[in-house]
């Protein structure tokens, strides 16, 4: 993958932390009485990645709503369902320690020389595994890009214990919604679970464009947005689920299901008394890419 053009110089960010008063846990997590919210986000552009909060919308919100998770609820780790993790099967990593993972290229020096330390949770990664027992523990991976470059800002401090489980990029999406649904008692023992992927992404389409320097979008963008938006909102899970067939511009805007399917996992974790707020929305501004973002809470 070739980019060009790039407009900003890169920023060093370090963001290490200590786990503080986390503890290990025993094999049944104790229960929360405040559930734990649930979050569809977008991981941004890596061409974003340089950008600071103040110079990016997008990644200020992702601040913003990080200082709200902590000071409202005990987050005791997060999972990512990335994008960028896309296996045959389904993972858990295991990791103590979180490698972070580059996982782009053709991009300046400096775009891998930012740092996010985080640490993993091996005893609550493994209650995945006994919630779901097909789900392969490893420690093969670590913080890809569809992780850590959204968790830098969301999570600045690193002091949120951290991992990923991945996409079977082979199952139907009807798979990952259900997968989402058996995750949910992890909401109340006070795990944090993050989708993070695109409800448009066609990269061979955004690539066209913007190694011409087009960075305009192409038009259709702003309908298919509009319509997930309200399937979203009035519960249309089905439509959603059944994307390549329940709109025209379904497989237009997700010829592969790496980054669309992380919202099935999101919405299969929503129960029906929770509420849907977007922390961030706004027209399309990039060719055939979406960051509308949405948190679901009680």
């Amino acid at each position: 993958m070739q980019r060009k053009h790039f407009l900003q110089t890169v920023l060093a960010f370090s963001a290490m932390g200590t786990l503080g008063s986390f503890k290990k846990f025993t094999d049944t997590l104790p229960t929360q009485s405040n559930k734990m919210p649930v979050l569809f986000t977008s991981h941004g552009n890596p061409m974003d990645i340089p950008l600071t909060k103040e110079q990016r919308p997008f990644w200020n919100s992702l601040f913003n709503l990080g200082n709200d998770l902590q000071n409202n609820y005990e987050v005791k780790a997060a999972l990512i369902v990335s994008a960028h993790w896309c296996t045959k099967g389904t993972f858990v990593n295991i990791s103590p320690e979180q490698k972070q993972i580059y996982d782009y290229y053709g991009f300046p020096k400096e775009y891998y020389d930012v740092i996010y330390q985080a640490h993993g949770a091996t005893e609550i990664a493994h209650e995945v595994k006994k919630i779901i027992p097909s789900i392969t523990e490893t420690t093969d991976w670590g913080l890809d890009h569809g992780a850590w470059p959204m968790l830098m800002h969301l999570f600045p401090k690193a002091n949120i214990p951290v991992f990923q489980m991945s996409i079977d990029y082979y199952a139907k999406p009807e798979y990952h919604y259900e997968l989402g649904r058996q995750l949910k008692s992890l909401r109340e023992k006070g795990v944090l679970i993050i989708g993070s992927g695109s409800l448009i992404h066609n990269l061979p389409l955004a690539m066209k464009k913007m190694q011409s320097g087009d960075m305009t979008p192409y038009g259709w963008e702003s309908e298919y947005d509009a319509w997930m938006k309200k399937q979203i909102d009035e519960r249309n899970f089905t439509n959603i689920i059944n994307y390549e067939t329940s709109h025209k511009l379904g497989k237009l805007a997700a010829p592969t299901p790496d980054h669309y399917v992380p919202v099935l996992y999101s919405l299969g974790l929503m129960d029906t008394t929770d509420d849907i707020k977007y922390f961030y929305e706004s027209e399309p501004s990039l060719p055939a890419f979406s960051e509308r973002s949405f948190i679901i809470s009680s």
